[in-house]
């Protein structure tokens, strides 16, 4: 069993639950504990056999990182492609490190872990940046919002809570590493990439790739990564029962 099983890919989704629980401050030890508590599990995979590729939710950790950003004058605020970027090296780093201790804690021989910086391709033309619907970082008074959508930022109020900033979340297309990732995961190391569905980019004309404000739908990110891989299960780690179509309606049914 251990034979065939050595042979069969297993990408997993981690939720945001899984790094950040609702109600937590998230300090790095909150998300630290969270995430250790996750890699228990995901060593049992290895122990098992399997070859794992780990992609993650980054919403929270994005939006703390905008704060910060907007904190003080005292240095350039960066894009958010660049603050994906940033949540990215920052998840991987608490994985890679929970991952390891815990093989240790075990008596196994660690397996090599790598944290790859995933740029995910999306369409210039995507429908989704003529109307930007996805919420990123904290609530602002209504000043503060015409302030910014007279710099050209697209803004909405919500449910009498404040003010928040809406990008565009397009249809993640391809990731741009998935080679790069196809071979560590074929030599048995352990990857975690496309966080947050990916740093969002446009490939120009000549070829060359562009970062963009947007945010891509994290579990059409995950699909992406699971069906270039070839890989043999993709599950997802979250809080709810299972997937669900028409989540929160009243139409709402679950997939068993």
């Amino acid at each position: 069993m251990l034979g065939r099983m050595q042979r069969e890919l297993v990408v997993v989704a981690l939720g945001g639950n899984a790094i950040l629980q609702p109600g937590q401050r998230g300090t790095a030890e909150e998300q630290l504990e969270n995430v250790r508590a996750t890699c228990r599990q995901i060593v049992t995979l290895l122990e098992e056999g399997y070859r794992v590729v780990l992609t993650h939710g980054n919403g929270p950790q994005v939006g703390n990182i905008i704060i910060q950003n907007q904190a003080t004058d005292a240095v350039p605020a960066m894009p958010m492609d660049i603050c994906g970027a940033e949540s990215q090296g920052m998840i991987g780093y608490m994985i890679q490190q929970s991952l390891h201790n815990e093989m240790v804690r075990r008596g196994m021989e660690p397996r090599p872990v790598a944290s790859i910086v995933t740029q995910t391709v999306v369409s210039a033309d995507d429908p989704a940046f003529r109307k930007p619907t996805k919420p990123v970082g904290p609530f602002y008074d209504e000043a503060y919002a015409r302030k910014r959508m007279a710099e050209g930022e697209t803004w909405v109020e919500d449910a009498g809570r404040g003010w928040r900033k809406v990008v565009p979340s397009p249809d993640p297309k391809e990731i741009v590493e998935l080679e790069a990732i196809r071979r560590l995961a074929r030599d048995h190391a352990i990857v975690v990439c496309t966080g947050g569905g990916g740093i969002p980019v446009v490939r120009e004309p000549d070829g060359t790739l562009r970062g963009v404000e947007a945010v891509n739908d994290k579990d059409l990110g995950g699909e992406r990564l699971a069906t270039g891989l070839g890989a043999d299960v993709f599950m997802i780690l979250t809080d709810v029962p299972a997937v669900a179509v028409d989540y929160g309606r009243p139409t709402q049914r679950f997939l068993s």
